[in-house]
């Protein structure tokens, strides 16, 4: 995990020296968790446990702080789970939504590099027709990650026949995962459903969508949350891709999105190159937030 200017895990390297746990070790502890975009309910809840925990275990040793704040942390997140659904069918087709700004077109680049890694073949669909920088900007990731990529005829084309001509194309072709961009900015929450739900039944006429993943701005935090709930709640979301997580400054985050959302986080991003893209396991998460 990159380390930012400011961390979690810097900040409680101090809080968990070789020290007794005292009242000011707690109100410390409940900033930093704070500072990492925990929220006020799930600082908590945890300081809270780790309270009890303290107490049941009659430790004053602040070190024993934070193997069991790693251990709460990852016991939360583990009761998700993060696994990529891409076995079932060939070619997988994975839905990508979010509101423009959040780092939609680079994530589908940077999955697409992510997923020819692991040695599959990719084809991109342009489906944000609306926006020519945005096909333009995916045409150039589409390149870098070796990845086939299905643009819009003209300007303004049905994003749902540019979807299924890129699934089309991905069965002719033998390719194993087709990557959807979709339209960002739509001015009513119908319009939205209108739009994706016909580009789902235009490609289930070929075969099922496998994901639908939502990606988030991990630096706005709830505000991004807010802006993206039309999606959760029409799009059929299945997981999320939190883009923007630098370090483990806004790791805190990660739990409450998926708490709030009862959606897996399924992909992170943590930089701006083509491969800081990254599958998400919750025991390393919790070790490198705490560490």
């Amino acid at each position: 995990m990159t380390e930012s200017a400011w961390s979690l895990g810097s900040s409680l390297g101090k809080l968990f020296g070789s020290h007794k746990i005292t009242e000011e070790t707690w109100e410390e502890l409940e900033a930093a968790l704070l500072k990492a975009d925990f929220g006020a309910d799930l600082t908590e809840d945890l300081v809270d446990a780790l309270r009890g925990a303290a107490s049941k275990y009659r430790t004053d040793d602040a070190r024993d702080l934070k193997r069991m704040l790693t251990e709460m942390i990852e016991e939360r997140l583990a009761k998700f789970d993060p696994t990529l659904k891409l076995g079932e069918h060939k070619p997988a087709v994975v839905l990508v939504v979010g509101v423009n700004g959040v780092g939609k077109t680079t994530t589908i680049g940077k999955f697409a590099n992510f997923l020819h890694t692991l040695q599959k073949k990719v084809v991109i669909a342009a489906a944000d027709t609306f926006r020519a920088a945005a096909v333009e900007q995916l045409s150039t990731w589409a390149e870098r990650a070796n990845a086939e990529i299905i643009k819009p005829d003209v300007q303004g084309q049905d994003p749902a026949s540019v979807a299924f001509q890129a699934v089309q194309h991905a069965i002719d072709s033998g390719a194993d995962v087709v990557l959807v961009d979709t339209a960002g900015r739509l001015q009513t929450k119908s319009g939205l459903m209108d739009e994706l739900g016909k580009i789902r039944r235009v490609i289930e006429k070929l075969v099922p969508v496998s994901e639908v993943l939502l990606v988030l701005d991990a630096t706005t935090g709830q505000n991004g949350l807010a802006q993206a709930e039309a999606f959760v709640e029409v799009a059929g979301v299945t997981g999320l891709v939190l883009t923007k997580l630098d370090g483990s400054a806004k790791g805190g985050f990660v739990i409450r999105v998926q708490e709030q959302t009862s959606l897996p986080v399924k992909l992170v991003g943590q930089g701006e190159g083509i491969r800081d893209l990254t599958g998400f396991t919750a025991h390393v998460f919790a070790h490198d937030l705490v560490a």
